[in-house]
């Protein structure tokens, strides 16, 4: 039996949770706690690719909020700022 997690044939959704981890999970497994649809379903490369162009820093949200940060183009949380990435809000 094939690992539902690497089956390259499979059909998959990219996840992910309220500290902006994402997670491919096949699309169809039921969602877990915790967790939110961002892209899918879509081929495992696909899914894949899109994990990789959009989690670029692997601290967790509560970690990137709370520890100063050494890139540049990162702007500090201001008062009233959701805790949500923008690019991941509302989908």
């Amino acid at each position: 039996m094939t690992n539902p997690f690497e089956d390259p044939s499979a059909s998959y959704v990219v996840l992910v949770n309220h500290e902006a981890q994402y997670s491919l999970w096949p699309a169809e497994q039921a969602v877990p706690a915790g967790w939110r649809p961002a892209r899918g379903p879509g081929t495992r490369q696909e899914c894949l690719d899109h994990v990789e162009a959009n989690w670029t820093d692997m601290r967790p949200l509560s970690l990137r909020h709370a520890a100063p940060s050494s890139r540049q183009d990162a702007a500090p949380a201001s008062a009233g700022s959701t805790d949500f990435p923008s690019n991941l809000a509302g989908n």
